[in-house]
């Protein structure tokens, strides 16, 4: 039942200077910028905000109006110059004829089991969207849905399913255009037919049934006015819906103006008999509240209240509750309790906390501990009351998924995956503890011939950071090597090695790919989170400047054949690093970023994000720390900055597109001083903040971003 949910010195100027003049040779060498008369005009405005009395321009502000013709007008535009410079690159369609012959080969989830059939996603290979089928013990398979049938263009996604305990309904969540905003659909399982009406605009929800009379579900009041994307969502409220009945019946159960949560999710125990809540204000740290569902008119009672911690009930079984938590034990443990018990000073240990960060998750009345040991997979079994029955054997280091099922089930499914291991799923027997293989992927791929290893690295105050490197066997570490950095670096995220069939297309052609795992994240536990948060956050920038300084230094590559990468906290992760230190890489993608630091709490559910940002309005220190290191805010004339493809897409409704906007039309105006390299902004249309994409899509983003890194870097593409 989980929570639903940047002082220039003087050194700078001599390294400034340092990047014009290496920027401007090598553009002139082989002709990768673009004049400064391509770019769009934006206007400026006239709009400043003051700060503890301290006055800030935004004079980009307009743009946060996505739904006005003057933006819509900015941003065709903007795609208008992006798309031919793109298309200006010769190899790019090599590139993608490349990615879409790798990507094309079966593909399957692991499956799960619901009343009298097993269920499993599938993809033929290239298909917009994986295919839910299911299969009787003795059937055939046969398609459940399709949501490629849901529109014509594949931009709408299935987001979500959830079965009554007996199998026979189903209710599942679609995204159109990737949109957060979802709507409901409940099905008769056997016979594939809707019943009652579409539930809509339901946003940060799970599905969780109660019998077959009604399911709960979460969502906001849907902004009325403005902006489609830019209204604040706040007071989330948890709903039970009564089967038969319309949605304006739909019954408040916690939340909203009396109860008022950032974040509310509702989840009822495998048993049926207790409804857990969980509130929050935050990303991080959450309360604990309960219902009695076996006893007419019971009263919803907190477990724990006060957001200093994170709990999570895992499993419930005999009016006792397992739940995961954080409370003494930073790298988070295993606890048991009455369910009617709320003094927390008796809470007793099943499986305590170690050095390394723990989730549990739970099948066959057993638990399965998954620890991160330098963000690697590690995965135990144990009995109800803590005792380590084995360990699983795994491939070898990568990242581990699954381990969850109902408690009356013998056996399970989990995935395993590395950066040169495919996905591959095996079929686990709980008793014996022995592991077969179910499903290996038929890519086109020998990891014999590549080389993935762990580094550890020294961040600017002496912290020692992990990274993974992983490139073709033979490579030379001459500086030479095309190389993408990339990262994250926040909100308790640990990343973990997974495989890609990008990265190939990308190494097989001689690339080398690193992954630093930066202070911010997950990968130690909480004290790593809290040493990359509010006026800590530079940390993470440090860490990956020093991730980059070590690729140069080891001559895996050079400033002018390094890229850096990231999405959403990683796009503000980018965003701060290319302004802080220009000189340092070639190539930048901030996708997604959260890059108006002094405003990004005004928009959506951004407020929520302030326990790793904290906000422009909570003091002068936070205010003026926040304005140092802002993306937007740090745009500097006559800095050459590395070649930019700002990425991010028009249905964005989580980090709104009009943080990237903002950030394009302030870089693109002092970039227009050097015209060193190409300051450009990519605008999917009918995307949102990456789930749910398409596969053409995918498949054609990622050949637009490999081709601009390689052209920038007066590389091509040799091909495989």
């Amino acid at each position: 039942m989980k929570k639903y949910l940047i002082f220039f010195s003087v050194i700078f100027m001599v390294q400034k200077t340092q990047a014009q003049v290496t920027a401007l040779s090598v553009a002139k060498a082989y002709n990768a910028g673009i004049s400064a008369d391509k770019y769009p005009e934006t206007k400026k405005g006239t709009v400043a905000d003051t700060f503890f009395g301290t006055t800030v321009k935004d004079p980009y502000r307009w743009l946060e109006d996505d739904m006005s013709e003057e933006t819509k007008d900015w941003v065709k535009r903007q795609n208008t110059t992006t798309n031919a410079y793109l298309d200006s690159i010769k190899f790019r369609d090599k590139i993608k004829a490349r990615l879409t012959e790798l990507w094309n080969y079966e593909k399957y989830g692991a499956p799960f089991k619901e009343g009298g059939y097993t269920y499993y996603y599938k993809n033929d290979g290239l298909q917009n969207q994986s295919v839910l089928y299911r299969q009787s013990a003795n059937g055939v398979a046969e398609v459940f849905l399709n949501p490629n049938d849901f529109s014509k263009d594949g931009t709408t996604s299935l987001a979500g399913i959830d079965f009554t305990k007996d199998g026979s309904m189903c209710a599942f969540q679609i995204s159109e255009g990737g949109s957060d905003w979802r709507k409901v659909i409940v099905l008769d399982t056997k016979t594939k037919k809707q019943i009652g009406d579409t539930l809509m605009d339901v946003k940060f929800s799970g599905l969780s049934w109660y019998g077959n009379d009604g399911f709960y579900y979460s969502s906001y009041d849907k902004p009325k006015a403005g902006s489609q994307l830019s209204g604040m969502t706040q007071n989330h409220k948890l709903y039970y819906h009564k089967m038969g009945t319309p949605q304006s019946a739909d019954v408040l159960v916690f939340g909203g103006d009396a109860q008022p949560r950032r974040y509310v999710g509702g989840g009822v125990t495998e048993d049926q008999q207790y409804l857990i809540i969980s509130a929050a204000n935050a990303t991080y740290g959450n309360e604990l509240y309960i219902k009695d569902l076996s006893k007419k008119d019971s009263r919803i009672e907190a477990i724990i209240t006060g957001f200093e911690n994170e709990h999570d009930v895992v499993y419930a079984e005999n009016g006792k509750l397992y739940i995961l938590t954080n409370l003494n034990a930073p790298n988070r443990k295993l606890i048991v309790t009455n369910a009617d018990n709320k003094d927390i000073t008796t809470w007793t240990d099943v499986i305590p906390e170690t050095k390394f960060p723990l989730t549990v998750s739970t099948c066959g009345r057993k638990f399965f501990a998954q620890y991160l040991k330098d963000a690697v997979s590690q995965v135990y079994q144990y009995s109800l009351d803590g005792k380590q029955e084995r360990t699983i054997q795994l491939p070898g280091l990568g990242s581990a998924g699954g381990f969850g099922g109902k408690k009356e089930e013998k056996e399970l499914y989990y995935s395993y995956t590395s950066y040169v291991y495919p996905t591959t799923i095996f079929k686990y027997d709980i008793a014996t503890g022995k592991s077969t293989l179910y499903k290996k992927p038929g890519v086109k791929f020998d990891p014999s011939l590549y080389e993935s290893k762990q580094v550890f690295y020294t961040s600017k105050d002496g912290t020692k950071v992990p990274m993974i490197i992983t490139y073709k066997k033979g490579m030379l570490k001459n500086g030479k090597n095309a190389t993408m950095l990339y990262g994250y670096g926040g909100f308790n995220v640990s990343l973990t090695p997974s495989f890609s069939i990008s990265n190939l297309v990308f190494m097989e052609n001689g690339g080398v790919y690193a992954v630093a795992n930066l202070r911010g994240g997950g990968e130690y536990g909480d004290e790593w989170h809290n040493g990359g948060i509010k006026t800590k956050k530079q940390n993470v920038f440090d860490d990956f400047i020093a991730a980059a300084e070590y690729l140069i230094a080891e001559k895996y590559t050079s400033s002018e054949y390094l890229a850096i990468s990231g999405g959403s906290n990683g796009g503000l992760l980018v965003g701060a690093c290319i302004t802080q230190r220009p000189d340092l890489y070639a190539v930048a993608f901030p996708a997604v970023g959260v890059l108006d630091m002094l405003r990004y709490h005004k928009f959506t559910a951004g407020a929520g994000w302030s326990y790793d940002y904290g906000t422009a309005d909570d003091s002068k220190e936070m205010f003026e720390y926040l304005l140092k290191y802002s993306p937007v805010h740090n745009a500097k004339p006559g800095t050459a900055y590395p070649a930019t493809m700002i990425m991010t897409a028009d249905h964005d409704d989580r980090v709104v597109p009009a943080h990237s906007f903002k950030f394009a039309a302030a870089m693109q105006a002092v970039q227009r001083e050097t015209t060193a390299k190409p300051m450009l902004i990519r605008i999917e249309t009918k995307a949102g903040h990456g789930a749910g994409k398409p596969t053409a899509m995918i498949i054609q983003e990622h050949a637009d971003k490999w081709a601009f890194m390689l052209h920038n870097m007066g590389l091509t593409y040799k091909g495989k």
